[in-house]
């Protein structure tokens, strides 16, 4: 069996189908000692390697696609490794015998909730590119005091350093004092976003839970720190969510 270069290497996390293209036609890929070509195809019998270094590929490419929903809890980080030693969201994943986990987008040190997994390197890649522009929904519990005019400023856009951001909706979730909760809805994963537009209007965020990734919403039932697999009708909505914009 054999399938096209830049299908697998997507498939492995290394990027989207159209990145990998572009590094085969600069002749960074090489496959059994030879420079790639777009459209080669490959078995699983062969070397490849990436700007010298060997990529080490599961034995079969008609793999299923598993999704998790994991309950992130406050104090994990989103990298296999961290120089302080600190807990990762992979230390409670279940094993993969062939693959990995990839997570679609990532969460703060110190945010909660929805984090979702793949060992399909395209998949995860489709739907962290901007141009998916996937809807996350925020509980967010501020302190300080919040005026219609700061929402108002919120929602038609503030220019951050990296750019203008807005919230596509705010719901005042109610409370008192600094236990004012809000719900917010963007559509984008830069750095901290949520906590830089509440900044911008110099209110802090104490708590910072995301309760819905697309159309997949946080179980009330799943506790902090575990996880859950996704049925093939929720895989299935998440894959068809940006297939016609086919992004990167």
């Amino acid at each position: 069996m054999s399938e096209k270069l830049q299908k697998v290497l997507a498939a492995a996390g290394l990027g989207s189908r159209r990145q990998i293209e572009g590094w085969i036609a600069e002749g960074r890929i090489k496959v059994d000692g030879k420079i790639a070509k777009v459209g080669d195809r490959i078995t699983d019998e062969a070397k490849i390697f990436v700007d010298g270094r060997e990529v080490k590929l599961i034995k079969s490419y008609a793999k299923k696609t598993r999704v998790l929903l994991y309950h992130k809890p406050e104090g994990e980080i989103c990298s296999r490794s961290d120089p302080e030693k600190r807990p990762t969201i992979f230390d409670h994943l279940p094993m993969l015998r062939n693959g990995r986990w990839i997570s679609i987008g990532r969460l703060d040190f110190n945010t909660s909730g929805v984090l979702l997994l793949t060992n399909d390197g395209e998949l995860a890649n489709r739907l962290m590119h901007p141009s998916a522009e996937i809807e996350r929904e925020y509980a967010v519990r501020v302190q300080g005091e919040v005026h219609p005019s700061m929402l108002n400023k919120m929602k038609k856009g503030v220019d951050l350093e990296d750019g203008k951001a807005h919230f596509d909706q705010i719901i005042d979730a109610g409370g008192e004092g600094s236990n004012h909760w809000y719900h917010v809805v963007v559509r984008e994963g830069r750095n901290r976003l949520v906590r830089r537009l509440w900044e911008s209007q110099e209110v802090r965020v104490s708590r910072l839970i995301r309760v819905r990734f697309g159309a997949i919403t946080l179980p009330r039932t799943l506790r902090r720190g575990r996880w859950e697999e996704l049925d093939l009708d929720a895989i299935s909505a998440l894959t068809e969510m940006n297939s016609p914009k086919d992004p990167e």
